[in-house]
């Protein structure tokens, strides 16, 4: 042909096959089915890009989270090479055709059970794609973050490439809640077979996909530091470690819950869309400052955000839920209402709600003021006799455990952490409903003085 490859947009995709011919690029068909060992990172790639192409729903939610276009043709290869620079080889490449011309683009790095990203790689894939004008660079590996817009390594943002993260969970959870019987589920009936051949392969122990099962070293280092009373410094790798888990953690709490709901739970807070940077020194305040670590797990159709903190100095965390009582009755009518939330939780899952209510309390502020009061949900009564006649502003529904030592073991942190968010959510959270103002009733009109005149007349005549 004579051309050489310098831009994959814009160009035909018959132009780019030839250029497989001639050698400009080489490559691999993505398959379903890889004739490589389960556990090899490029056998996970094969099946991740065989069921993007394969699998409607599953495709548009990824591109919706990458901002690629939907529509055209998608073209998915492994083991990408550009013989024309060295040591070029891509893990993956997507490539979206409309019309018989690429219109979108983006190239792959995977990793797969305890490798991570590293810095120098992905600036030399950060390199390739701009030399081929590819828009979007996207890596995967078992490493979270609580957006696919952050990126897990410190990389400043480059000029004409948009990096894009996955966890290899949270394309696992997208992939179980599109099983679900809700309104985003599978259409197709042999798409939903393949969809559950997928999920079957990366659930399995060798496929080298996994949940975040502890935290880093530096985080025992740093509840022992803070616990003894030594001084943390910013730069202290211990502190980028602990603030590093518990984000990760965060995303992992999220996933877990979204697969037990079939809804997407999501962490992050708005402000830090995007910037995993500014949230990290933020939370590294947090630790120096005032010794706590906070997240926020946004539910929709839930009573409300579940606010999570943990606690270094007293190796607790907290798990809350605000309502919002009603406003038309008295702090005695308040109190009732809330009772009565408390038991039909207790009604509804008796299990739970027995095993976690010796650590669950209801926590309600006053109005004009910063006085609160905190009682456990058996003792509900107490707070009409402690606040009088008082006006409630808000309530909150808190479970609090009590970690000791395991606070700062790396392992037994996120087991009891994890298992502590499925009993509030399945013993307390699901069953809460927030008051809501009942809808104005219609108000029959009282007859007038000129209406009953009329009426006296009329029956006089």
């Amino acid at each position: 042909m004579g051309k050489k490859l310098t831009s994959l947009i814009g160009i035909k995709k018959e132009d780019f096959d030839e250029f497989r011919k001639t050698g400009e690029i080489q490559f691999r068909y993505a398959r379903l089915i890889p004739v490589l060992k389960t556990g090899d990172e490029m056998a996970l790639t094969s099946v991740f890009l065989s069921s993007i192409k394969i699998i409607t729903e599953f495709r548009n939610m990824i591109l919706s989270d990458l901002k690629m276009m939907k529509g055209g043709q998608i073209f998915v290869y492994t083991e990408i090479k550009f013989p024309s620079l060295e040591q070029s080889r891509i893990d993956g490449l997507i490539i979206i055709v409309k019309n018989g011309v690429i219109k979108d683009a983006a190239v792959l790095e995977m990793k797969n059970g305890s490798n991570e990203l590293e810095t120098d790689q992905i600036q030399k894939y950060i390199e390739i794609a701009k030399k081929h004008s590819i828009p979007k660079l996207i890596t995967v590996s078992n490493q979270f973050v609580s957006e696919p817009t952050q990126f897990p390594l410190p990389i400043k943002t480059p000029k004409d490439v948009t990096l894009f993260h996955f966890s290899w969970t949270y394309l696992l959870t997208i992939a179980h809640l599109l099983l679900f019987k809700n309104d985003i589920n599978i259409e197709d009936e042999v798409q939903v077979e393949i969809m559950k051949e997928v999920v079957a392969y990366l659930e399995n122990d060798k496929s080298g996909v996994c949940g975040f099962n502890q935290m880093k070293p530096g985080w025992k280092a740093i509840v022992e530091k803070i616990n003894s009373g030594k001084n943390i410094k910013m730069n202290d790798s211990d502190l980028n470690e602990t603030v590093n888990s518990w984000q990760q953690e965060e995303k992992d709490m999220a996933l877990i819950l979204s697969k037990k709901l079939g809804v997407i739970v999501k962490s992050s807070n708005f402000k830090y869309k995007g910037n995993l940077s500014v949230r990290l020194e933020d939370d590294k305040k947090k630790v120096m400052d005032i010794k706590e670590l906070s997240s926020v797990l946004k539910i929709k159709g839930a009573v409300s955000d579940i606010k999570v903190i943990a606690f270094f100095r007293k190796r607790t965390v907290e798990m809350a839920v605000n309502l919002s009582p009603p406003d038309d009755k008295t702090l005695k009518g308040k109190i009732g209402w809330l009772k009565r939330q408390i038991d039909i939780c207790g009604k509804k899952s008796t299990e739970t709600f027995q095993k976690i209510k010796g650590e669950t309390f209801i926590e309600v502020t006053v109005k004009n003021s910063s006085i609160s009061e905190r009682v456990n949900i058996d003792e509900i009564d107490s707070i009409t006799e402690k606040l009088k006649d008082r006006e409630l502003r808000d309530c909150k529904i808190i479970y609090i455990k009590d970690f000791g030592k395991s606070f700062s073991n790396r392992k037994d942190f996120v087991l009891i952490i994890e298992k502590m968010l499925i009993d509030y959510y399945t013993g307390i959270v699901q069953y809460l409903k927030n008051w809501e103002k009942p809808a104005p009733q219609v108000v029959e009109n009282k007859p007038t003085i000129e209406d009953i005149e009329v009426k006296e007349n009329e029956e006089l005549t």
